[in-house]
């Protein structure tokens, strides 16, 4: 299938584009970044996704994955709008098959930065409107709102003990994602799952919805 990935260059963006390639499909990506990731069956675009022009003519996309993000430098126009802009570019066509949004944790629970919450939170009311417009198609649209990722972007604080100390304390699971993980996920939503839509799927390792404290007499 023809899978187009947004934010290829490095992070999670590179590791979906060689979980794809690995399972026999061809990835076009996006990325304001050059790529140094090389396959025959592996096209990359130089494009800003927050600026609609600037995106290339790729047609019969099968599978869009909106994976590009920023924090605290333009949020709203590359997170949101971006999304919106590559959506509206390439999934409504009778050879699309699903869409996926990579979210945040952060657009359920309100923590980080202001724009970046409030980029996320608009990427999942997106994903739902999205997933209404697709369903004539026969095609899925889900998000996938990650915690912790075991990503050199993520290093500020994984390389610090305290900070480290402070993150595990409030993790149940006490671990983060490994990006075989994320792709895992992504594969799965992507290619097998051919009935839930407009959905966002919290994945934090246990640290939203298992600190709750119960209080009762003993």
């Amino acid at each position: 299938m023809k899978i187009l990935i947004t934010g290829s260059s490095k992070g999670i963006g590179l590791a979906l584009t060689k979980r794809f390639i690995n399972e026999g499909h061809e990835v076009y990506g996006i990325d304001i970044l050059p790529s140094n990731f090389k396959d025959n069956n592996y096209h990359h675009y130089l494009a800003d996704v927050s600026k609609k022009d600037s995106l290339p003519d790729i047609k019969d996309i099968n599978i869009l994955i909106n994976n590009a993000g920023v924090q605290n430098q333009n949020d709203i126009e590359v997170n949101l709008i971006g999304s919106i802009n590559v959506t509206d570019k390439y999934a409504f066509q009778k050879e699309i098959k699903a869409v996926l949004f990579n979210a945040s944790a952060s657009s359920r629970s309100g923590q980080e930065f202001p724009n970046y919450v409030a980029s996320k939170g608009g990427v999942v009311s997106y994903m739902k409107n999205v997933a209404i417009r697709l369903a004539k198609y026969k095609a899925t649209a889900n998000s996938i709102s990650l915690g912790g990722v075991l990503t050199d972007s993520n290093k500020p604080v994984m390389e610090d003990e305290k900070l480290w100390k402070k993150i595990m304390d409030v993790t149940p699971l006490k671990k983060w994602m490994s990006l075989d993980e994320v792709s895992d996920w992504f594969y799965f939503l992507a290619i097998k799952n051919k009935s839930m839509s407009g959905q966002d799927i919290l994945i934090d390792n246990g640290e939203m919805n298992l600190n709750s404290t119960f209080v009762w007499p003993k």
